[in-house]
Protein backbone atom coordinates (compact mmCIF):
# COMPACT_ATOMS: atom_id res chain seq x y z
CA UNK A 1 0.00 0.00 0.00
CA UNK A 2 2.60 2.46 1.00
CA UNK A 3 4.52 1.27 -2.28
CA UNK A 4 1.50 2.74 -4.29
CA UNK A 5 0.82 5.82 -1.97
CA UNK A 6 4.53 6.84 -2.99
CA UNK A 7 3.99 5.90 -6.92
CA UNK A 8 0.58 8.03 -6.69
CA UNK A 9 2.14 11.02 -4.85
CA UNK A 10 5.42 10.48 -7.83
CA UNK A 11 2.62 11.00 -10.61
CA UNK A 12 0.79 14.00 -9.48
CA UNK A 13 3.84 15.87 -8.91
CA UNK A 14 5.56 14.85 -12.58
CA UNK A 15 1.40 15.90 -13.63
CA UNK A 16 2.29 19.12 -11.61
CA UNK A 17 5.40 19.57 -13.43
CA UNK A 18 3.96 19.06 -16.57
CA UNK A 19 1.62 21.49 -16.34
CA UNK A 20 4.00 24.60 -15.03
CA UNK A 21 6.14 23.64 -17.62
CA UNK A 22 3.35 23.88 -20.69
CA UNK A 23 4.20 26.36 -22.65
CA UNK A 24 1.51 29.35 -23.40
CA UNK A 25 -0.39 27.85 -26.34
CA UNK A 26 -0.90 24.70 -24.37
CA UNK A 27 -2.20 26.57 -21.03
CA UNK A 28 -4.09 29.41 -22.92
CA UNK A 29 -5.14 27.66 -26.60
CA UNK A 30 -7.25 29.26 -29.31
CA UNK A 31 -6.95 33.06 -28.68
CA UNK A 32 -10.20 34.93 -28.60
CA UNK A 33 -11.14 39.14 -28.14
CA UNK A 34 -14.08 39.59 -25.65
CA UNK A 35 -14.79 43.28 -25.90
CA UNK A 36 -11.60 45.10 -24.79
CA UNK A 37 -9.70 41.91 -23.56
CA UNK A 38 -7.99 39.04 -25.50
CA UNK A 39 -8.76 35.94 -23.92
CA UNK A 40 -7.38 32.47 -23.43
CA UNK A 41 -10.17 29.74 -24.82
CA UNK A 42 -11.86 29.57 -21.62
CA UNK A 43 -12.43 33.05 -21.41
CA UNK A 44 -9.87 33.96 -19.48
CA UNK A 45 -8.52 37.53 -19.74
CA UNK A 46 -4.61 37.03 -20.57
CA UNK A 47 -1.85 39.42 -21.60
CA UNK A 48 0.98 38.13 -23.93
CA UNK A 49 4.53 39.85 -23.27
CA UNK A 50 7.49 39.69 -25.97
CA UNK A 51 10.14 40.39 -27.80
CA UNK A 52 9.76 41.98 -32.02
CA UNK A 53 12.60 40.85 -34.39
CA UNK A 54 14.56 43.33 -36.29
CA UNK A 55 13.39 43.35 -40.29
CA UNK A 56 14.11 40.37 -41.53
CA UNK A 57 15.99 42.23 -44.45
CA UNK A 58 18.54 43.63 -42.19
CA UNK A 59 18.82 40.69 -39.50
CA UNK A 60 17.94 37.56 -40.99
CA UNK A 61 20.54 35.90 -39.31
CA UNK A 62 18.71 36.22 -35.93
CA UNK A 63 15.67 34.53 -37.67
CA UNK A 64 16.23 30.82 -36.61
CA UNK A 65 14.92 28.60 -34.07
CA UNK A 66 17.22 28.56 -31.95
CA UNK A 67 16.71 32.39 -31.21
CA UNK A 68 13.47 31.98 -30.52
CA UNK A 69 13.58 28.67 -28.31
CA UNK A 70 15.88 30.90 -26.38
CA UNK A 71 13.73 34.29 -25.82
CA UNK A 72 10.99 31.64 -24.43
CA UNK A 73 13.25 29.57 -21.67
CA UNK A 74 15.67 32.64 -21.02
CA UNK A 75 13.76 35.79 -21.33
CA UNK A 76 10.53 34.10 -20.53
CA UNK A 77 8.62 35.55 -24.12
CA UNK A 78 4.91 34.21 -24.46
CA UNK A 79 4.97 35.76 -27.88
CA UNK A 80 7.43 36.85 -30.90
CA UNK A 81 7.19 38.99 -33.55
CA UNK A 82 8.41 38.64 -37.17
CA UNK A 83 9.06 41.89 -38.69
CA UNK A 84 9.08 41.19 -42.89
CA UNK A 85 10.03 44.76 -44.03
CA UNK A 86 8.50 45.78 -47.22
CA UNK A 87 11.15 48.36 -47.47
CA UNK A 88 14.87 49.27 -47.36
CA UNK A 89 16.46 46.98 -49.77
CA UNK A 90 16.52 43.37 -50.66
CA UNK A 91 12.73 43.19 -49.12
CA UNK A 92 9.56 41.00 -49.51
CA UNK A 93 9.16 42.93 -52.82
CA UNK A 94 12.43 42.42 -54.19
CA UNK A 95 13.23 39.04 -52.76
CA UNK A 96 10.17 37.36 -51.87
CA UNK A 97 11.05 33.70 -51.34
CA UNK A 98 14.07 34.77 -49.09
CA UNK A 99 11.38 36.86 -47.37
CA UNK A 100 9.32 33.92 -46.71
CA UNK A 101 11.83 31.29 -45.53
CA UNK A 102 12.75 33.94 -43.18
CA UNK A 103 9.07 34.53 -41.60
CA UNK A 104 8.23 30.86 -41.68
CA UNK A 105 11.30 29.84 -39.93
CA UNK A 106 10.19 31.76 -36.94
CA UNK A 107 6.22 30.83 -37.16
CA UNK A 108 7.71 27.16 -37.47
CA UNK A 109 9.84 27.81 -34.30
CA UNK A 110 7.05 29.56 -32.02
CA UNK A 111 4.87 26.34 -33.18
CA UNK A 112 7.68 24.14 -32.13
CA UNK A 113 8.27 25.76 -28.71
CA UNK A 114 4.36 26.40 -27.90
CA UNK A 115 4.12 30.14 -27.86
CA UNK A 116 2.57 32.50 -29.95
CA UNK A 117 3.87 34.58 -33.09
CA UNK A 118 3.03 37.90 -34.73
CA UNK A 119 3.51 37.71 -38.41
CA UNK A 120 3.85 41.67 -39.16
CA UNK A 121 3.75 43.22 -42.55
CA UNK A 122 6.33 45.77 -41.41
CA UNK A 123 5.61 48.68 -43.90
CA UNK A 124 4.74 52.33 -43.56
CA UNK A 125 3.46 52.53 -46.98
CA UNK A 126 -0.01 50.61 -48.23
CA UNK A 127 0.63 47.74 -50.81
CA UNK A 128 -3.05 46.47 -51.05
CA UNK A 129 -2.72 43.77 -53.43
CA UNK A 130 0.56 42.23 -52.12
CA UNK A 131 -0.71 42.19 -48.53
CA UNK A 132 -4.06 40.23 -49.90
CA UNK A 133 -1.56 37.71 -51.60
CA UNK A 134 0.76 37.57 -48.72
CA UNK A 135 -1.85 36.48 -46.14
CA UNK A 136 -3.95 34.40 -48.12
CA UNK A 137 -0.69 32.49 -48.80
CA UNK A 138 -0.17 32.48 -44.91
CA UNK A 139 -3.60 31.89 -43.80
CA UNK A 140 -3.91 28.79 -45.78
CA UNK A 141 -0.54 27.22 -44.73
CA UNK A 142 -0.45 28.36 -41.22
CA UNK A 143 -4.13 29.23 -39.97
CA UNK A 144 -5.10 25.96 -38.79
CA UNK A 145 -2.28 26.74 -35.69
CA UNK A 146 -3.38 28.96 -32.64
CA UNK A 147 0.02 30.11 -32.15
CA UNK A 148 -0.48 32.84 -35.23
CA UNK A 149 -1.49 35.88 -35.15
CA UNK A 150 -1.73 38.42 -37.98
CA UNK A 151 -0.31 41.74 -37.87
CA UNK A 152 -2.12 43.52 -41.46
CA UNK A 153 -0.06 46.70 -41.65
CA UNK A 154 2.63 47.95 -39.04
CA UNK A 155 3.02 51.55 -39.09
CA UNK A 156 0.58 53.46 -41.43
CA UNK A 157 2.24 57.28 -41.92
CA UNK A 158 0.29 59.40 -44.35
CA UNK A 159 -2.75 57.02 -44.97
CA UNK A 160 -6.48 58.24 -43.51
CA UNK A 161 -8.57 55.85 -41.18
CA UNK A 162 -11.00 55.60 -44.13
CA UNK A 163 -8.32 54.22 -46.86
CA UNK A 164 -6.82 52.00 -43.81
CA UNK A 165 -10.39 50.40 -43.25
CA UNK A 166 -10.68 49.72 -46.33
CA UNK A 167 -7.36 48.48 -47.43
CA UNK A 168 -8.20 46.03 -43.46
CA UNK A 169 -11.21 44.86 -44.72
CA UNK A 170 -9.46 43.39 -47.76
CA UNK A 171 -6.86 41.69 -45.98
CA UNK A 172 -9.11 40.47 -43.10
CA UNK A 173 -11.52 39.43 -45.74
CA UNK A 174 -8.70 37.14 -47.89
CA UNK A 175 -7.76 35.63 -44.18
CA UNK A 176 -10.89 34.81 -43.02
CA UNK A 177 -11.67 32.78 -46.18
CA UNK A 178 -8.79 30.50 -44.42
CA UNK A 179 -8.66 30.98 -41.01
CA UNK A 180 -12.36 32.01 -38.91
CA UNK A 181 -10.75 32.41 -35.61
CA UNK A 182 -6.83 33.33 -35.13
CA UNK A 183 -6.73 37.41 -33.81
CA UNK A 184 -5.67 39.92 -36.44
CA UNK A 185 -4.04 43.30 -35.57
CA UNK A 186 -4.99 46.32 -37.42
CA UNK A 187 -2.75 49.32 -37.51
CA UNK A 188 -3.77 52.89 -36.66
CA UNK A 189 -2.95 56.15 -38.31
CA UNK A 190 0.20 58.36 -37.78
CA UNK A 191 2.66 55.62 -36.93
CA UNK A 192 0.30 53.31 -34.72
CA UNK A 193 -0.86 56.98 -32.63
CA UNK A 194 -3.89 58.08 -33.50
CA UNK A 195 -5.96 55.06 -31.85
CA UNK A 196 -8.51 57.79 -31.13
CA UNK A 197 -9.06 58.21 -34.95
CA UNK A 198 -10.47 54.35 -35.16
CA UNK A 199 -12.10 54.74 -31.74
CA UNK A 200 -14.89 57.37 -33.41
CA UNK A 201 -15.37 54.39 -36.42
CA UNK A 202 -14.13 51.05 -35.91
CA UNK A 203 -14.02 48.56 -38.42
CA UNK A 204 -17.49 46.20 -38.30
CA UNK A 205 -18.69 42.81 -39.54
CA UNK A 206 -15.46 41.34 -38.18
CA UNK A 207 -14.26 39.02 -35.15
CA UNK A 208 -10.90 38.46 -33.43
CA UNK A 209 -9.62 41.94 -34.24
CA UNK A 210 -7.78 44.21 -31.89
CA UNK A 211 -5.75 47.31 -33.04
CA UNK A 212 -1.85 48.26 -32.31
CA UNK A 213 -1.08 51.17 -30.35
CA UNK A 214 2.86 51.54 -30.79
CA UNK A 215 5.32 53.93 -28.15
CA UNK A 216 8.64 54.73 -27.64
CA UNK A 217 8.84 55.88 -24.09
CA UNK A 218 11.51 59.13 -24.23
CA UNK A 219 8.94 60.57 -26.96
CA UNK A 220 5.53 59.42 -26.11
CA UNK A 221 4.33 59.90 -22.80
CA UNK A 222 0.84 60.52 -21.00
CA UNK A 223 -0.70 62.01 -23.77
CA UNK A 224 -0.55 58.96 -25.66
CA UNK A 225 -1.28 56.96 -22.36
CA UNK A 226 -4.52 58.90 -22.66
CA UNK A 227 -5.44 58.56 -25.77
CA UNK A 228 -4.69 54.82 -25.57
CA UNK A 229 -7.36 54.40 -22.03
CA UNK A 230 -9.91 56.49 -23.63
CA UNK A 231 -10.03 54.37 -26.81
CA UNK A 232 -10.35 51.45 -24.67
CA UNK A 233 -13.17 52.21 -22.36
CA UNK A 234 -14.71 53.38 -25.54
CA UNK A 235 -14.55 49.48 -26.04
CA UNK A 236 -11.26 49.07 -29.11
CA UNK A 237 -9.32 46.28 -28.17
CA UNK A 238 -5.86 47.41 -27.96
CA UNK A 239 -2.45 45.08 -28.94
CA UNK A 240 0.81 47.01 -28.30
CA UNK A 241 2.79 45.40 -31.21
CA UNK A 242 6.20 47.39 -30.57
CA UNK A 243 7.34 49.48 -27.78
CA UNK A 244 10.32 50.68 -26.61
CA UNK A 245 12.16 52.85 -23.56
CA UNK A 246 13.75 55.59 -26.36
CA UNK A 247 13.37 58.05 -28.52
CA UNK A 248 10.69 57.43 -31.58
CA UNK A 249 13.57 57.36 -34.10
CA UNK A 250 15.44 53.97 -32.12
CA UNK A 251 17.82 56.02 -30.52
CA UNK A 252 19.33 58.43 -28.04
CA UNK A 253 18.73 57.42 -24.08
CA UNK A 254 16.22 55.06 -22.68
CA UNK A 255 13.75 56.92 -20.42
CA UNK A 256 13.19 54.23 -17.71
CA UNK A 257 10.25 55.89 -15.28
CA UNK A 258 8.65 56.43 -18.24
CA UNK A 259 8.92 53.30 -19.59
CA UNK A 260 7.00 52.12 -16.39
CA UNK A 261 4.59 54.07 -16.52
CA UNK A 262 3.48 52.54 -19.91
CA UNK A 263 4.53 48.68 -18.60
CA UNK A 264 2.22 49.94 -15.58
CA UNK A 265 -0.30 51.41 -17.89
CA UNK A 266 -0.58 48.43 -19.87
CA UNK A 267 -0.60 45.91 -16.86
CA UNK A 268 -3.07 47.52 -15.38
CA UNK A 269 -5.58 47.59 -18.16
CA UNK A 270 -4.51 43.77 -19.27
CA UNK A 271 -3.04 44.78 -22.39
CA UNK A 272 -0.71 42.96 -24.32
CA UNK A 273 2.77 44.10 -25.12
CA UNK A 274 5.88 43.35 -27.58
CA UNK A 275 9.37 44.88 -27.28
CA UNK A 276 11.44 45.82 -30.43
CA UNK A 277 13.81 44.91 -31.38
CA UNK A 278 16.51 41.90 -31.88
CA UNK A 279 18.94 43.07 -33.82
CA UNK A 280 22.41 44.02 -33.60
CA UNK A 281 22.46 48.05 -35.18
CA UNK A 282 24.53 50.63 -33.29
CA UNK A 283 20.91 52.44 -31.85
CA UNK A 284 19.61 52.00 -28.82
CA UNK A 285 16.94 50.43 -29.96
CA UNK A 286 18.62 46.92 -30.69
CA UNK A 287 18.93 45.09 -27.51
CA UNK A 288 22.23 42.80 -28.65
CA UNK A 289 25.64 43.92 -29.80
CA UNK A 290 26.84 42.36 -32.91
CA UNK A 291 29.24 39.58 -31.34
CA UNK A 292 25.98 38.42 -30.14
CA UNK A 293 25.79 34.20 -31.52
CA UNK A 294 22.49 34.21 -34.44
CA UNK A 295 20.52 31.47 -32.36
CA UNK A 296 20.27 32.77 -29.17
CA UNK A 297 22.27 31.59 -25.92
CA UNK A 298 23.27 35.54 -24.78
CA UNK A 299 25.07 36.42 -21.56
CA UNK A 300 24.74 39.80 -20.15
CA UNK A 301 27.89 40.68 -21.43
CA UNK A 302 26.15 40.99 -25.40
CA UNK A 303 23.39 42.70 -23.67
CA UNK A 304 23.12 45.81 -24.46
CA UNK A 305 21.44 48.48 -21.78
CA UNK A 306 17.46 48.07 -23.35
CA UNK A 307 18.12 44.00 -24.05
CA UNK A 308 18.72 43.73 -20.68
CA UNK A 309 15.47 46.01 -19.64
CA UNK A 310 13.03 43.82 -21.81
CA UNK A 311 14.83 40.71 -20.51
CA UNK A 312 14.24 41.62 -16.97
CA UNK A 313 10.40 42.91 -17.53
CA UNK A 314 9.58 39.50 -19.43
CA UNK A 315 10.92 37.55 -16.37
CA UNK A 316 9.18 39.63 -14.35
CA UNK A 317 5.51 39.56 -15.69
CA UNK A 318 5.41 36.59 -17.25
CA UNK A 319 5.57 34.43 -14.38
Amino acid sequence: MKKRKIAFIAMLLCLSAYVSAAGPVKQWGQLQVKGTQLCASSGEAISLRGVSFGWHNIWPRFYNKGAVKWLKNDWNATVVRAAMGLMIEDNYLENRDFALKCIEDVVKAAIKNDIYVIVDWHSHKMYTEEAVAFFDYMSKKYGKYPHVIYEIFNEPVDDSWESLKSYSSQVISAIRQNDPDNVILVGCPHWDQDIHIVAESPLSGFSNIMYTVHFYAATHGQDLRDRMTSAVKKGIPVFVSESAGMEASGNGPLNPAEWQKWIDCMESQRISWVCWSVSDKDETCSMLLPRAKANGHWADDVLKKSGKMVRDYLRKYNR
